[in-house]
């Protein structure tokens, strides 16, 4: 029995748009024989040529004629029918044509997505800014810009006296934070790392924080995977005073079992997921309740279809949501998660770093920010318009992630 259609329903066309205002993103743009367009993001920071190639020259062909509407089972047939399965570019290229079919859907229907995944489960989605500094002083300035913009909860990243440049430090822009890892410039760049002294520097970070900032005050911290399962528990043991709402990555996933040493010995919440890509990644992790939270994002495990299944297993366990947001998700992917957000019950935050200005001459966005939350908005579908002239001054720029290196020269997790 064929699954392809000639309704009005069914898709025409299915292009992969590659720009770069201020980034790079690939997005997927599907549109039906009737003319109702869907937009799905597909970025994966450093990599993204492969995703917009494995779109382009396999994905694509498979899509035309299809009914739009059969979310479901367009999403089993890219899963199974590639037999290499899972991956984060398998898994980004699914979820870009998910979220775009979700969107077709919802604007055919006259709603906003989140209406049709059960409705509003809150008035908005609570999000987490990003402050950062190369001392407690410009550190400090960092949190009380954000305080002031109105967020309540918000991560801490901190130089590192003798290390140089560090993960997550960035330099302002007209005020904002702004950091994009990606250099683009030639190869990767390299940075150093020293675990002794980033573990000896970071419990009087939070000690000063609370001082400075009070209790009341929802702070994160980002180790990006780079302690040993030992070490993440020492440091998850010494910020344990400073009552942090999570601690990011604290070890490298790929060996979930050390999750269950790091729990033994620390009681500070603990959040991990962005490199992981579907619900049997996650399996481990949510059936033995080695995490508080789930870091994976809408582009990267699935779209909405795949992550839902992910959060929805993690509410039999009592872990809640806490989406993957940096700026190479694009403001196609931020929408997507933000209506997630707002449907599903065991919600718990999302994080948020503000696009460039010039995102947002290509991406038109409906969503807006007030009282420490983010709203998807009330229009139909996702709520983001792509503009093609726009795009057209921003050509892709080949671009890298860094590299970490120990004072030895040894290649570490950056």
């Amino acid at each position: 029995m064929t699954a392809l259609t000639t309704t009005a329903t069914s898709i025409r066309s299915a292009e992969v748009l590659v720009s770069s205002p201020s980034r790079n993103f690939v997005t997927v743009r599907i549109t039906t024989e009737d003319g109702v367009v869907g937009l799905g993001d597909a970025t994966l920071n450093g990599r993204e040529l492969a995703v917009a190639s494995y779109l382009r020259d396999h994905v694509a062909p498979l899509l035309v004629g299809r009914d739009a509407h059969r979310i479901e089972d367009t999403w089993q047939l890219l899963y199974r029918s590639a037999y290499w399965r899972r991956g984060p570019v398998t898994m980004s290229a699914i979820a870009a044509v998910d979220m775009a079919l979700w969107d077709i859907k919802a604007r055919l229907a006259g709603v906003p997505l989140y209406q049709l995944l059960g409705g509003a489960s809150r008035s908005g989605a609570l999000v987490y800014a990003h402050a950062s500094g190369s001392d407690l002083a410009s550190l400090g300035d960092s949190v009380r810009a954000r305080l002031e913009e109105g967020h309540r909860a918000i991560r801490l990243q901190v130089a590192v006296p003798g290390m140089g440049a560090m993960y997550g430090v960035a330099a302002a822009v007209a005020g904002r934070y702004a950091y994009e890892p990606a250099k683009r410039a030639g190869l990767a760049v390299e940075e150093g790392w020293d675990s002794a002294r980033y573990m000896r520097h970071l419990p009087g970070v939070f000690e000063w924080a609370r001082a400075e900032f009070g209790p009341e005050v929802l702070l994160l911290h980002d180790a990006h995977h780079r302690l040993t399962p030992i070490q993440a528990a020492r440091l998850g043991r010494d910020l344990e005073p400073y009552d942090l709402f999570w601690l990011e990555d604290c070890t490298p996933v790929e060996n979930q079992e050390s999750l269950r040493l790091v729990r033994r010995h620390t009681t500070t919440p603990l959040a991990i997921g962005e490199v992981l890509n579907s619900v049997w990644d996650f399996r481990t992790l949510i059936q033995e309740q080695l995490i508080d939270f789930v870091r994976a994002s809408v582009t990267h495990a699935g779209g909405i279809t795949g992550l839902r299944r992910i959060f929805d297993f993690a509410a039999l366990y009592d872990i809640r949501s806490g989406s993957h947001g940096p700026t190479d998700i694009s403001p196609v992917g931020m929408a997507a998660a933000l209506h997630l957000d707002l449907a599903i019950h065991n919600f718990g935050i999302q994080e948020y770093m503000e696009h460039q200005p010039l995102a947002g001459e290509v991406f038109r966005t409906s969503y807006s920010f007030a009282d420490a939350m983010l709203h998807p908005g009330d229009q139909p579908g996702l709520g983001v318009d792509y503009d093609d002239v726009a795009a057209e001054r921003f050509p892709y720029e080949p671009a890298y992630l860094p590299t970490a290196r120990l004072a030895d020269g040894t290649v570490h997790d950056w």
